[in-house]
């Protein structure tokens, strides 16, 4: 039976049919064409937002801001170890909310795709997956294994049973319409063969048994048994097809951009190519697209795994971690929902006709058979603009574009033509002083106090710290005669080991000897440096730090972390000596971490030094603590760190997260946004600190005594911290007269002239902000791009004075772009093209 011919009936049934005291509700479902919600096929666009990378006070903002950018589905992780933090003891406070944050979604209107997975993988710590977990007698994760499987069974039965009592999913009149089980497990399924397969049958069997009465998804996973859809993960997904005919086509991660590793690049990926990639996914029979992230957001506490991945979990999404819309990303993918969502009819109603009109270039061609007709126009080529025809009328496709026509004539969009906004973002001081500061240095002296144990040889860091703490202390000695050479001449004893920590400090006798680091793709790495020995019993103190546990690999759960051996000395009179085989004494985390130093019950536990003791020696493994008062204003709040060296912070007690400012590394050069995108095309921030700003939600904040503690590794400058205000200094626009673009309407309408006009420049400034000054405008053939414009050989020279006269004081302005707005033609028979940027200051 056709959809389309008993959906009325499905949606009478589906508002409220009484049955006595029964409330009949209506199940998603699914063809081949899409998801069916309420009897209608639906092209859903989706964006991930993920509740514990921001703040209860921030989910609502987000999520309205994504409705506003024409989303249908909120996606999210659901994240195990943050819930289940030990065995039977369950968290949904505060960040971890998750049934607030699912109605949060309900309250806007907008539906929920819930991948319970429990595996997540997602840059977080162990993939999600609880460290306790790892200790489970007999376990092995992700295959056919009986106590891994009764593990991850009772936690998804948690989170389906919550969800249930909430009346959440779709099936009870909630916003959940899908859940994922599992999580890219195709390439694991390949090389663990039958016990993999068993595994996934088993998991969908699980899941399909919970009865949620929606739809599961397993992305990344081609032999996803049924009912079970399988769906694809990456920059394209144009070339992915179902496993079986009668599932939809889906996309459960456009990945809008990428993480972040400490000591590496910033990456970005160009709107113009990720419009290509969704339009190009949506004219091939896609119709379920989710953006990874739509809010990529914040890694507090020491919730990143990978290892090495920044605090930062920005991802280039079109809201940046602290909220902010970033433009061109946001507008440009605004319109590109606008101009999808107007062939949605003929998209969900038919499979599309292709037609070739040139070498790289394609008509797809769907109809509604009720006389709807849409069209996709692509150009594949890189390199060259195309001049094709079709329906018999000529259109100019840029290289690697994508027109989209709703009535197979109009073009109201191409991927490649950005006529929105671009936002120019700043970091302000603030107008809050960090004051009275005060150190606590670790003693390195005295570690053998009643936590510590004593082993033989070299123990794995996780047995040992069962990811309680980022550090561990592995301590042993080594006696040194007064007849050694070495003490005579020059050269002194090489220390040599090898470790995964992945970085370690160095301390002979309580001194800093040397510092070593890993890197995300190679963990294991060599400390190798001179020491000073001195006659008599010298301490060798040797820290460990993770940066993060592993989240992804054939058992990763069974990878080592620490120093491994061997720990050799090099140069003394009897040779090389091993010190791997002797006795190690061990001792899990900080002084200040024991004393919960970070915490303002807990601040005052320890005696502090005055700010005189911090100009006079900054020593490493130091605590640092400080008082301010929440500066004025809601801009987002961001602490500079870039005069520190490593470690960790926490404010109010919360904790902000892992600090570093390691130099990216990496090759940077210029961006261009056509041809096929991967994370190292588009490099920044070479030479420069991976990460420098670290976020503070003002919901941390109280109006005056702030507490800031930092605990710094290396020794760096605390005195220049300071905490800084994010804000949008000035906004752009950049649009060619007659350019087509998409207006308001409404999605129903079916006038496609009413969607084209002259071509408009919207300025917007953010929220409590408005245009005080017009720093450039020009209606002509001006170049250069947003902070850099520059005026051509055609210039109209009222420019500045309209665009001042329309937009100065205001917090938002539409201008036209044609000659009549600016009274005369400055160069007849010449495309031109108005630039503006706007400076925004606070009102």
């Amino acid at each position: 039976m056709e959809t389309n011919s008993v959906s009325s009936l499905v949606i009478f049934l589906c508002i409220f049919m009484i049955m006595g005291s029964q409330v009949i509700k209506c199940s998603v479902t699914y063809d081949k064409k899409a998801i069916v919600i309420n009897g209608q096929r639906r092209i859903l666009l989706s964006g991930s937002i993920h509740y514990p990378r921001s703040t209860p006070d921030m989910w609502e903002n987000l999520i309205l801001k994504a409705k506003n950018a024409g989303l249908d589905v909120i996606d999210t992780y659901v994240f195990w170890n943050v819930h289940e933090p030990s065995p039977g003891n369950y968290n949904f406070d505060g960040r971890y909310d998750l049934v607030r944050f699912v109605k949060t979604v309900q309250k806007h209107g907008l539906y929920v795709h819930l991948r319970i997975g429990p595996y997540v993988c997602a840059e977080w710590n162990f993939g999600g997956f609880p460290v306790w977990l790892k200790y489970v007698p007999g376990i092995s994760f992700r295959t056919d294994n009986d106590p891994f499987k009764t593990a991850m069974q009772q936690f998804t039965q948690k989170i389906v049973g919550l969800m249930k009592s909430e009346n959440l999913f779709e099936s009870q009149g909630g916003p959940i319409i899908l859940s994922q089980i599992e999580n890219e497990y195709g390439a694991q399924r390949k090389k663990l063969g039958e016990a993999g397969d068993a595994y996934m049958n088993w998991a969908a069997k699980m899941a399909v048994g919970l009865d949620t009465g929606v739809p599961w998804v397993m992305c990344k996973d081609d032999d996803a048994p049924d009912p079970v859809i399988n769906a694809c993960n990456g920059f394209y997904c144009d070339s992915f097809s179902p496993n079986k005919p009668y599932k939809p086509t889906m996309w459960t991660e456009a990945w809008s951009g990428w993480f972040n590793e400490f000591g590496g690049t910033i990456h970005e990926r160009p709107v113009q190519d990720l419009a290509f990639a969704v339009a190009r996914f949506v004219q091939k029979g896609g119709s379920y697209i989710n953006y990874y992230m739509f809010h990529g957001g914040t890694n507090f506490g020491r919730t990143a795994g990978g290892p090495f991945v920044t605090t930062s979990y920005d991802y280039d999404a079109p809201i940046d971690e602290y909220g902010l819309i970033r433009e061109p990303k946001y507008g440009h993918l605004k319109e590109l929902h606008k101009a999808i969502k107007l062939c949605e009819h003929a998209l969900v109603s038919s499979d599309p006709t292709v037609t070739s009109l040139g070498d790289s270039q394609e008509a797809h061609v769907v109809s509604s058979g009720e006389g709807n007709c849409a069209a996709f126009l692509s150009n594949f080529n890189s390199t060259s603009a195309a001049r094709v025809l079709f329906n018999n009328r000529h259109y100019n496709l840029p290289p690697w574009s994508i027109s989209i026509l709703p009535d197979c004539k109009n073009v109201v969009f191409n991927t490649a033509k950005v006529g929105t906004q671009t936002s120019q973002i700043q970091m302000l001081p603030s107008n809050s002083q960090l004051r009275s500061w005060e150190t606590y240095g670790e003693d390195i002296t005295s570690l053998e106090d009643s936590t510590a144990f004593t082993a033989t040889g070299l123990l794995e860091q996780i047995n040992v710290t069962r990811d309680s703490s980022d550090y561990l202390w592995y301590i042993t000695s080594i006696d040194i005669g007064s007849s050694e050479s070495f003490l005579r001449g020059e050269q002194k004893p090489t220390l040599t080991m090898n470790s995964r920590g992945h970085a370690i400090h160095v301390f002979i006798n309580g001194q800093l000897a040397g510092s070593a680091y890993g890197t995300r793709t190679n963990t294991r790495f060599t400390f190798n440096g001179p020491v000073n020995l001195q006659v008599g019993t010298n301490k060798i103190s040797l820290l460990s730090i993770a940066m993060g546990l592993p989240n992804n690999g054939v058992h990763f759960e069974s990878w080592n972390v620490g120093i491994l051996g061997p720990v050799e000395l090099d140069g003394l009179d009897q040779g090389k000596r091993d010190l791997s085989t002797q006795t190690w004494t061990y001792k899990v985390g900080l002084k200040g971490e024991t004393t919960n130093l970070g915490s303002p019950d807990k601040v005052n536990s320890v005696d502090w030094l005055q700010a005189s003791a911090i100009t006079e020696n900054r020593q490493p493994l130091s605590w640092y603590k400080a008082y301010f008062d929440a500066p004025s204003g809601d801009e987002p709040l961001a602490l500079d760190m870039g005069s520190m060296g490593k470690g960790q912070v926490w404010i109010n007690g919360q904790s902000i997260g892992r600090y570093w400012t390691a130099n990216a590394n990496g090759n940077c050069g210029v961006c261009h946004d056509t041809g096929t995108y991967r994370a190292p095309k588009c490099q920044l921030g070479c030479g420069q600190p991976t990460q420098r700003w670290y976020h503070v939600p003002r919901s941390w904040l109280q109006p005056t005594q702030n507490l800031i503690v930092v605990f710094e590794e290396l020794g760096g400058d605390v005195l220049k911290i300071s905490l800084i205000k994010r804000t949008t200094a000035s906004v752009c626009a950049n649009a060619f007269e007659h350019h087509p673009m998409v207006a308001n309407y409404q999605i129903e309408s079916t006038s496609y002239e009413k969607m084209l006009h002259e071509a408009r420049v919207h300025l917007q400034c953010a929220p409590g902000q408005s245009i005080s000054t017009i720093k450039f405008a020009s209606f002509g053939t001006p170049s250069g791009t947003c902070g850099s414009f520059r005026l051509g050989n055609c210039h109209a020279q009222n420019s500045h004075a309209v665009i001042e006269k329309m937009c100065r004081g205001k917090q938002s302005c539409k201008l036209e772009v044609s000659n009549n707005y600016f009274g005369s033609d400055p160069c007849p028979r010449v495309l031109k093209k108005l630039s503006v940027e706007a400076i925004c200051s606070r009102q």
